[in-house]
C-alpha cells in the first residue's frame, strides 16, 4: 500500500521474513542472539536492552504507528516502549498493543497501555490495548488457526513406510510437542527442545600496556604527519591565489569555505570540560583588532598614531598572553604517563606559510593578500575546532597561534 515498513526482533531468523515481505528489518550494533527453546525469543542483557530502547526512542519520533507482541510464556509481557518513547511520537500516532492480552493489570509491551481500553495520551498518542483481539476479528482469527492447522498437518505427510498416511518425526519439535499417544505408548510430556548452540566465544587478545618512551614515539609520529600535513595546505591554498583570474574569485571563495566550514558546527562539538580554554582561545583570536591599530599608524595625526601603537600593544598582550592561558589550561589535563605533544613542530607551517606569502608577494602576486586571509580564517576555525577534544586541543591552541602569524603577514607590508 506504499507505506514504510519496519520490524524488529532479537531472532535472526525473523529478519528474513521481514525482508521477504518488502520490510525493513532493524537491528541494533550488539552481537547477540535471542533465539530461545521452542522457537520464543530469549530474555536478552541490559546491554542489548539499553540499545533496543535507544534504537526505539529514535524510531518514536518518526513512526506513526506502532504494533507490539512480544509475549514471553509464563512471564509478564516486556515493557519495550516506556512512557518516555510515548512523549517523543507525534501527535496523531497510534500504539496497537496486542500483548494486551497477556493478563494482568499492567499487561502489554507499551507501559501506558490500559488493558481493554482505548485512551489518547496528553500528547495525542492512541494507545489501543484491546486484550480480545482474537474475538474483535472471528474471521481472521479462524483464517489464520485454519491455516496453522493445516500447515502442521501436512507437514507430517507424505506416507512414508508402513507408517501409512502419517510420517512422525520426533525430531520435529512441533510434531514432538503434539504427540500424547503413539501405538498405545505414552509420549507426554514432550522432552524439552533443544537450546540454539551458543555462539563460539571471541579470543580475547591480551592488551600490552605501552612503555612511556612508546607512547612519545606513537605521539612524534602523530604530530609529524599533521604538522606535514598542515604544511602542505597552507602553501597548496595560496597557491590558488597565484593562478585565481581575479580578486572577485578569491573573495567568493572565501565566502564559500567559511561557510561550509563554520556550517559544520564546529564550535557545536566542543567538550564541556574544555569550555574554558576555547574562550582563552577565541579572546587571543580576539586580539587580532591590532590590525587595525596598524592600518592607521603613520596615517594620521600623533594623537591617532599614539592611539594606535597603544591598541597594538594592548591586543598584542591579549594574544600572547590568550594563547599562553590556555596552553597553561591544557596542562592541568595532562597526566604524568601522557606521552610528550612536541608543540614545537608547529613551527614548521609558520615558516613554510610566511614565505610562500613573502615569496608571492615578492613575485608579484597582488591577488595574494586575500587568499592570505582565508588561510588565517580557516586556521580560525581550526583553532576552535581544535578545543573539541583534548586529543586535539594543544593542536587547536597552535593553529591559532598560526592564525595570528598570517593575519598580521599582509599587515606588515
Amino acid at each position: 500500500m506504499g507505506a514504510i515498513v519496519r520490524g524488529f526482533d532479537t531472532r535472526a531468523a525473523v529478519k528474513e521474513q521481514v525482508e521477504s515481505m518488502g520490510g525493513e528489518f532493524l537491528t541494533v550494533e550488539i552481537e547477540e542472539s535471542g533465539d530461545g527453546a521452542g522457537g520464543y525469543a530469549k530474555e536478552m542483557s541490559q546491554e542489548f536492552i539499553d540499545a533496543e530502547m535507544a534504537l526505539f526512542m529514535k524510531q518514536a519520533q518518526e513512526v506513526d504507528i506502532v504494533v507490539s507482541t512480544a509475549l514471553i510464556p509464563n512471564k509478564p509481557a516486556p515493557i519495550l516502549w516506556p512512557s518516555t518513547h510515548v512523549k517523543a511520537m507525534k501527535e496523531g500516532s497510534i500504539i496497537v498493543d496486542l500483548a494486551a492480552g497477556g493478563g494482568g493489570i499492567k499487561a502489554g509491551n507499551c507501559e501506558m497501555t490500559q488493558p481493554g481500553k482505548i485512551i489518547t495520551t496528553d500528547n495525542g498518542v492512541t494507545i489501543i490495548g484491546y486484550d480480545d483481539f482474537p474475538s474483535r476479528l472471528p474471521a481472521q482469527s479462524s483464517l489464520m488457526y485454519g491455516n496453522n492447522i493445516t500447515k502442521f498437518l501436512l507437514s507430517m505427510g507424505p506416507a512414508t513406510g508402513d507408517k501409512g498416511h502419517w510420517n512422525i518425526d520426533h525430531a520435529d519439535n512441533c510434531v514432538r510437542g503434539m504427540l500424547v499417544l503413539e501405538d498405545g505408548q505414552m509420549r507426554w510430556p514432550p522432552p524439552p527442545p533443544d537450546l540454539p548452540p551458543a555462539p563460539p566465544a571471541k579470543a580475547v587478545e591480551e592488551e600490552i600496556p605501552l612503555t612511556h618512551d612508546q607512547k612519545n614515539q606513537i605521539s612524534f609520529a602523530q604530530n609529524t604527519s599533521s604538522a606535514l600535513l598542515i604544511s602542505a595546505a597552507f602553501p597548496a591554498l595560496l597557491g590558488m591565489g597565484m593562478v585565481s583570474p581575479e580578486p572577485a574569485f578569491a573573495n567568493m571563495f572565501t565566502t564559500f569555505t567559511l561557510g561550509g566550514v563554520v556550517g559544520y558546527q564546529v564550535v557545536w562539538g566542543v567538550n564541556p570540560s574544555l569550555h574554558s580554554p576555547l574562550m582563552s582561545v577565541t579572546n587571543a583570536v580576539s586580539g587580532i583588532t591590532a590590525a587595525g591599530g596598524m592600518l592607521i599608524m603613520g596615517q594620521g595625526s600623533t594623537t591617532a598614531n599614539i592611539l594606535a601603537g597603544t591598541a597594538v600593544f594592548l591586543s598584542s598582550v591579549n594574544i600572547f598572553g590568550g594563547f599562553l592561558i590556555t596552553k597553561r589550561m591544557l596542562d592541568m589535563f595532562r597526566r604524568p604517563e601522557d606521552p610528550l605533544d612536541y608543540e614545537y613542530l608547529y613551527v614548521a607551517p609558520g615558516v613554510v606559510g610566511g614565505i610562500t606569502y613573502v615569496g608571492g608577494v615578492a613575485a608579484g602576486f597582488s591577488d595574494l593578500h586575500e587568499w592570505g586571509y582565508l588561510a588565517s580564517s580557516v586556521s580560525c576555525i581550526g583553532a576552535i575546532g581544535g578545543l573539541a577534544s583534548p586529543n586535539t586541543a594543544r593542536v587547536g591552541n597552535c593553529l591559532g597561534m598560526l592564525l595570528s602569524e598570517l593575519v598580521f603577514c599582509p599587515y606588515s607590508q
